[in-house]
């Protein structure tokens, strides 16, 4: 248990900031989901759509910290891959 007003201080911050990390990456994964139903669908114009609404909400992880450079470097390359050979 936190005994110092430091640590008790820490705590909440730690718990404030959890919970909106938990909303970013529960946005993220909404976005992607959407691509991900397009392209299931087959519809191009829908998922090159959703995948341009999809990178701006990636990337603002990316500065937010709450998901790695890598993994949504690797995320756009699959997802471009994959709307790319709809076409």
């Amino acid at each position: 248990m936190a005994n110092t007003p430091q640590a008790k201080k820490r705590i909440r911050r730690n718990d404030r900031r959890a919970t909106i990390n938990h909303s970013r990456v529960s946005r993220i994964r909404t976005f992607i989901k959407a691509v991900e139903s397009a392209l299931t669908t087959g519809d191009q114009a829908a998922a090159s759509a959703a995948l341009k609404a999809a990178q701006p909400e990636i990337a603002r992880g990316v500065a937010r910290g709450v998901i790695h450079k890598n993994t949504a470097a690797r995320k756009f390359s699959r997802l471009t891959k994959r709307v790319a050979a709809l076409s």
